[in-house]
């Protein structure tokens, strides 16, 4: 009966987020923690911190990478408590937050990055100058985070590929890593299993969406209807024991990426359930 009931509550959750009530069901008979699968938060940057807490309570998610939209920088650190217990009451686990610029100059970086601590962020996800990454790795470390810079495909001079990321961290302290989005590198002609398996601990997040071609941002669909390899990339992950978190970016149909993000996840679950050994 707890199980009919829980069923009933998440179909129930999926019919007010818009989502397909077939999708919603519970985790309990499934390996979907082979990987650990969450959102990054801008995928719902359309939506409240409330109601996208809703939309990932229906999706069954437990794990997010929360954007400034959610948790905004200006929050009281009374105001990012709350807001982290709100998180927590709908048994979400904050796992990382970003994108952050960090481009700015040292007094900014300690500004933000003491809002990602008192945020609740074990991991920052950022998008750095290769000019202050001792700064950040100075606060990094004084604040006990970890940095995960994002790479951003062709259009980013600074860090398009994973690799650009582990060359410029690789003689850093561990804290210092990649947050690794597979359609960027997908786009920038790296192969993300290569790309993961060469990041190795320095591995500290990672955005999962899928293209069907790589030439363009814009070839974004609901993940398994496009080129990304995600069954690779899952027993990739796997093999390599990578202790963090693969975050959907869903980052097409912003004002109803319900459907969207629901396919996605049942691809992705689906995969995991076939990967069972």
């Amino acid at each position: 009966m707890a199980n009919l009931n829980r069923r009933n509550f998440l179909t129930g959750a999926a019919a007010l987020a818009g989502l397909p009530a077939a999708l919603a069901v519970t985790t309990e008979e499934h390996h979907w923690d082979d990987v650990k699968l969450g959102v990054a938060s801008y995928s719902l940057r359309e939506f409240s911190r409330a109601e996208a807490i809703e939309i990932l309570k229906a999706l069954d998610v437990r794990y997010v990478n929360l954007k400034s939209m959610h948790m905004p920088y200006e929050s009281s650190v009374a105001e990012l408590k709350a807001a982290q217990d709100e998180f927590k009451a709908a048994g979400i686990e904050i796992v990382a937050g970003g994108n952050v610029s960090l481009k700015g100059d040292e007094a900014e970086t300690k500004t933000l990055l003491t809002y990602a601590k008192n945020a609740g962020f074990p991991v920052v996800v950022c998008a750095p100058t290769h000019d202050n990454l001792g700064v950040i790795e100075k606060y990094a470390k004084q604040l006990g985070l970890k940095i995960a810079i994002h790479n951003h495909g062709p259009e980013d001079k600074l860090y398009p590929t994973g690799a650009s990321v582990i060359e410029r961290v690789k003689n850093m302290d561990p804290c210092m890593g990649l947050c690794y989005d597979v359609g960027h590198a997908s786009r920038s002609g790296e192969d993300v299993i290569e790309g993961i398996e060469m990041a190795g601990a320095r591995l500290h997040d990672m955005h999962i969406k899928d293209l069907t071609e790589f030439d363009s941002s814009r070839r974004q669909v609901a993940v398994g209807r496009g080129k990304i390899p995600v069954a690779e990339i899952f027993k990739t992950l796997k093999k390599t024991k990578y202790p963090g978190y693969v975050n959907l970016e869903y980052e097409i149909n912003a004002k109803a990426p319900q459907a969207g993000m629901a396919e996605s996840f049942a691809y992705m679950r689906g995969v995991l359930d076939g990967q069972k050994s």
